[in-house]
């Protein structure tokens, strides 16, 4: 038993608290971790409710013991690391849908239910969120919120962010606040929402959140448009975007993501780069894949290929959304470092995949890239030889390379994964030295003691 953390013992109750190893050793790192990065918490601790989050903020600011908030542990930059041991925070029991009223489109959930789980409540209205990943099915709310996520839907319906209201949030010592409004506006005050969303869990404990909801759209049409080269690929997603297409999905599928999902997720895609697409409307979405058409004709497509029947769609997105997880058992000899989520302005989209591929041609290691093409996302996979030192090293070099190429584009680091333990150094590159010393300023104002998820986001001055 560590003693740091007996203090819990007395505030909650005996099922919610666990020493034990494997309770532990589960939550010493998220997805995208490294067994070498992992670091077991003394103590995990399962709260039910608001108050039991008061509580044991409120009695480990006062002990001095950090805290790290854990939701389904899907995170890819180790945000939900206990670096500094003490207590992990899992909310996964506070999983209940508060209130869903849908003469407001709102609905009022705990951090700590699934996005599908929210979408199901919902479709009982006829109304859903658009805008939550691929990964909703494994990813909570409390953690969407925390990492500023987004998905395939972001180039039509925005990131997780624009469609909360309002936030209920349990700060570092234990004061509860709420952030945020239930009404479509509000200009009253510092807009703290922003501030919680994307924090990572450094600033503040999401207990309860007000999600806008919208309708299920009418008509859905899907698909996939190939090409015999990835420029024209590329090239047509910023056209189309550009355009104004009004696309629900478009994702880039280069010709060795298609030939990695051929060979372990049993699909038959061509070996060709490729986009993924899908219209929403309530009317006339022929008129508007007529559109998508014509601007990817224009851009050499070769073939193009829409349909509406449900399964073909659900096979197609299944496949992209499983892809992540077929590059690990592709090549016995090879592993994908972590994956890549940098983002760029659109216009420079086409441009940050071709340097893609021409730091693979140079440096001889396959990059697959993938991803959210209309919002400028790319997700990238680096195959590297994990037991080469130099094969790893040059990997995390051209890793490094289209991260900085990115900034200089315009762009950022991490789009949707957040920055965790795996990004820290390059917010030196975006931001300037004032604008770090801001965020360190406002992390200090919150977190006194710096108990909450500390040693993430900011780099070590």
């Amino acid at each position: 038993m560590a003693p740091t953390t007996e203090f819990v013992e007395g505030i909650l109750d005996a099922d919610q608290i666990s020493y034990g190893t494997a309770e532990r050793e589960q939550r010493a790192a998220d997805w995208g971790t490294d067994d070498a990065d992992a670091v077991t918490p003394d103590v995990v601790v399962w709260p039910e409710s608001t108050a039991d989050v008061v509580a044991v903020l409120t009695a480990a600011n006062e002990h001095g013991v950090p805290v790290t908030p854990y939701a389904a542990g899907t995170s890819l930059e180790g945000n939900a690391v206990p670096v500094e041991r003490g207590i992990t925070l899992d909310l996964s029991k506070m999983d209940a849908v508060l209130d869903v009223r849908p003469d407001d489109l709102q609905v009022d959930v705990q951090p700590g239910i699934f996005g599908d789980d929210l979408n199901e409540a919902a479709a009982d209205y006829g109304l859903f969120v658009p805008s939550l990943p691929a990964s909703s099915d494994i990813s909570t709310i409390g953690g969407m919120i925390a990492n500023d996520a987004s998905g395939t839907k972001t180039v039509k319906y925005g990131e997780v962010a624009d469609w909360v209201l309002e936030l209920e949030v349990v700060l570092p010592t234990g004061e509860l606040i709420t952030v945020g409004s239930k009404a479509a506006k509000t200009s009253a005050g510092y807009n703290l929402k922003e501030l919680v969303i994307g924090s990572e869990g450094t600033l503040g404990v999401v207990t309860r959140a007000t999600i806008e909801l919208t309708g299920r759209p009418e008509q859905i049409r899907g698909g996939r448009a190939i090409f015999d080269d990835l420029n024209s690929a590329t090239a047509a997603v910023a056209d189309a975007v550009q355009s104004g297409v009004d696309v629900a999905k478009i994702e880039l599928i280069d010709a060795f993501s298609a030939e990695v999902s051929n060979a372990f997720l049993d699909t038959d895609l061509p070996d060709s780069p490729m986009v993924f697409l899908e219209f929403h409307a309530n009317h006339s979405v022929e008129e508007e894949i007529k559109f998508c058409r014509a601007v990817f004709e224009a851009n050499d497509v070769a073939r193009f290929e829409i349909t509406d029947d449900d399964a073909e769609m659900r096979a197609l997105w299944e496949a992209r959304r499983e892809l992540a997880e077929a590059f690990e058992p592709y090549d016995p000899d090879r592993s994908p470092l972590t994956p890549g989520d940098i983002t760029v302005p659109i216009s420079s989209y086409p441009e940050i995949i071709d340097y893609a591929k021409q730091l693979e041609a140079e440096e001889g290691i396959p990059v697959a890239c993938f991803g959210h093409a209309g919002d400028g996302n790319v997700h990238y996979f680096i195959m590297v030889e994990p037991d080469d030192p130099e094969s790893v090293a040059t990997g995390e070099e051209i890793s490094e390379r289209l991260v900085e190429r990115a900034i200089e584009l315009g762009g950022t680091a991490t789009g949707e994964h957040g920055v965790g333990l795996g990004k820290r150094d390059y917010l030196t590159m975006e931001y300037d030295d004032a604008g770090l010393e801001g965020m360190r300023a406002i992390k200090r104002a919150l977190d006194p003691n710096n108990v909450l998820n500390p040693g993430k986001i900011l780099p070590e001055k």
